[in-house]
């Protein structure tokens, strides 16, 4: 072997090694079980085409990013890659070559599934994709250690700063990615990275980093969050290649200004230099006046027409404002029509808007007594809240005494249009009920915990549970009742809103809620999911005057699946029914302190090796007067009340003080 070879095999080695050793480590994969192929189909046949495609030698890894389709409609497929804009494109071919074997052990016969690995993204799926925004197949993931409290405030800021700044050079970019890193002491530094796919907008790509950079968790030490379109993650160590990552240079400063310099001669000269200084002087000083005017008065009337209130909140707020006459045009004059919801707090109408987008319009009680300044903020406040368990808010308008929220629009209606319908029940078979489960507990989890605020929801009910097009949960109505001025403190309130049935009987009670309230909620609603009935309207049964009561007396007598719906008790999974039953008799003890938290029903309900506690019996408790009592209520001379709720309406029972 010649010495030139072996420099040759010497220098190569390393990164051969590196390429080789890559295990391309596996981050999540979401494949939605809708619709599958069977293994002979011509859309199996397309869809191997595809990947074949996208995992050739000729694919473009340079640019880290492409898309390809198979096939013609309905058995058509379309597919794309994404590699990290750090990566080369060695590492980049060798990812996306492990995700294409991947997905077939992962997403097995599945007609559209989404894989993501440290190093890339692998996504195909029987609709469209290309340049579509979608939140389906979200993940977000966090690190246990937190930032010490008295580091908080000065990493959330620095963290953020670099983040926004990051989206607003990656979305100018071709490869729609960047990078960067900044000190937040002299010991600590954050490491910053956003992404999105090259064929999305500006616009929807700034969009989508948004949502993803308001999921992430500011107090850890590390976190990302991870759409199909985009995604952006931080740690407080390099854990992408800086030294494939042009570091951002900060602008060179201006060039000094030089006096002018006198020649020498004739004064005739020096008069010739004095009138274009002069001239040049005055101009800029003309200018300098009239843009102090103009942004003095621009200032002035934005202080005039904005609320007193904090900047940032009512700036996020005023974005969100939508037109009256829009929000009347959509819903064709909030006919009745248009009209698929009533609450306590108003109704909600179908819209759509004249680019063919659909919505849900709340239209709030004129009564509700909010100022204009608390309503924009409480809509500041919500607009933030990203998960895709919740409904998504789109924005509202405000015009006389008029209080209107837009919402995302989800097509299935709500949960108790199917779960209470014995007509409609089956088509809840138990997979959908068992992910229903799941998706209710991690949205009311963001709620508690993983969102910037801690709210709490409690109303949480089965008529506030919407489902889209795949039957995926998504809790409705969530935070909204602070908007509504209800006298409270954090722990205790003299207004109690809520649904008779469902709530905790401190809450109902003595006017104390927490976020145990909800887990109580939360148990109530896992027991009608999986009896198919209703808590508030229990048909009474062996003594039993309530769902609760009935749960927990054939669980004393260990005949737990005599309380499993018939349409899915031959198909279900006994094990997790079982366990499911466990959780919710868990979440309605008496003390709240013998609730779990949704952390611990969400670990719960995903890990089979978690012990659970032995329930005790749980509080029973009734409607201490009879409804007509309630409905017949005098206001005139009353002071204090509580919202109740039967069957669903909302009703006040005033009383003395």
């Amino acid at each position: 072997m010649s010495s030139y070879t072996y420099f040759i095999i010497l220098f190569l080695f390393p990164s051969l090694l590196t390429v080789c050793a890559q295990n391309h480590t596996y981050v999540y994969h979401d494949c939605p079980n809708t619709t599958t192929y069977s293994s002979n189909s011509t859309y199996s046949t397309n869809l191997r085409t595809l990947l074949s495609s996208l995992s050739s030698p000729n694919a473009s890894y340079s640019t880290g990013f492409q898309n390809a389709s198979s096939g013609q409609a309905p058995d058509r497929v379309a597919g794309l890659f994404l590699c990290r804009g750090d990566v080369s494109p060695e590492v980049c071919r060798s990812c996306v070559a492990f995700s294409v074997n991947d997905s077939f052990t992962r997403c097995p016969n599945e007609r559209e599934a989404v894989l993501y690995y440290d190093e890339c993204m692998l996504r195909y799926s029987h609709r469209r994709i290309l340049s579509t925004l979608t939140r389906s197949g979200e993940a977000d993931f966090r690190k246990e250690q937190r930032i010490p409290s008295n580091q908080l405030e000065r990493f959330s800021n620095v963290l953020l700063s670099t983040l926004n700044q990051a989206v607003t050079d990656a979305v100018k970019s071709s490869r729609k990615f960047d990078a960067r890193k900044a000190n937040v002491t002299a010991s600590l530094t954050v490491y910053g990275l956003v992404q999105c796919t090259p064929d999305m907008t500006r616009q929807d790509c700034t969009t989508c980093l948004q949502i993803s950079i308001n999921q992430l968790p500011i107090d850890r030490v590390g976190g990302s969050f991870i759409l199909p379109n985009c995604n952006s993650r931080f740690e407080t160590y390099p854990f992408y290649n800086e030294t494939a990552v042009k570091t951002p240079q900060p602008p060179p400063p201006p060039p000094p200004v030089s006096a002018p310099v006198r020649p020498a001669g004739k004064g005739g000269n020096s008069n010739v230099l004095v009138v274009p200084i002069v001239v040049s002087t005055i101009v800029v000083v003309l200018l300098l006046i009239a843009g102090y005017c103009f942004f003095t008065k621009r200032k002035k009337e934005a202080y005039d027409t904005a609320p007193a209130s904090d900047g940032d909140e009512i700036s996020s707020a005023d974005s969100l404002q939508l037109d009256y006459k829009m929000i009347q045009a959509a819903t064709n004059g909030f006919s009745e029509s248009n009209n698929i919801g009533r609450g306590g707090f108003g109704e909600v109408y179908k819209g759509t808007f004249t680019n063919g987008t659909e919505v849900a319009v709340k239209r709030l009680s004129k009564t509700s007594g909010q100022g204009e300044t608390n309503f924009k903020n409480e809509v500041a406040v919500v607009a933030k809240l990203q998960h895709r368990n919740l409904v998504r808010l789109l924005g509202f308008c405000l015009e006389g005494k008029e209080r209107i929220l837009v919402y995302e629009y989800v097509p299935n209606k709500s949960l108790d249009y199917f779960l209470f319908d014995p007509a409609k029940e089956s088509q809840l078979d138990w997979n959908h009920r068992y992910k229903i489960i799941g998706g209710i507990a991690r949205g009311i989890l963001y709620l508690h915990q993983d969102s910037r605020l801690t709210i709490i929801h409690r109303d949480l009910k089965a008529s506030n549970i919407l489902l889209d097009t795949d039957m995926n949960p998504k809790v409705a109505d969530f935070g909204m009742a602070r908007i509504f001025g209800m006298d409270q403190t954090e722990e205790n309130t003299r207004r109690i809103v809520g649904t008779y049935g469902y709530m905790s009987p401190e809450y109902a009670m003595r006017g104390q809620y927490s976020m145990k309230s909800d887990v109580y909620s939360f148990g109530v609603l896992v027991l009608e999911i999986i009896s198919s009935k209703k808590n508030s309207s229990f048909i009474e049964t062996e003594g039993a005057r309530d769902l609760v009561t009935y749960a927990w007396r054939l669980w004393r007598n260990e005949t737990p699946l005599e309380l499993v719906a018939p349409v899915i008790v031959r198909n279900c999974q006994v094990n997790k029914v079982v366990r499911c039953i466990h959780i919710g008799l868990l979440c309605v003890q008496e003390d709240p302190a013998n609730r779990p938290t949704l952390s611990t029903i969400v670990m719960m309900l995903s890990s089979n090796t978690v012990t659970l506690p032995v329930p005790k019996q749980p509080k029973f408790f009734t409607q201490s007067r009879p409804k007509k009592d309630l409905l017949d209520s005098e206001p005139a001379t009353k002071s204090n009340s509580v919202s109740w709720s039967i069957d669903d309406a909302s009703i006040t029972e005033l009383y003395p003080r």
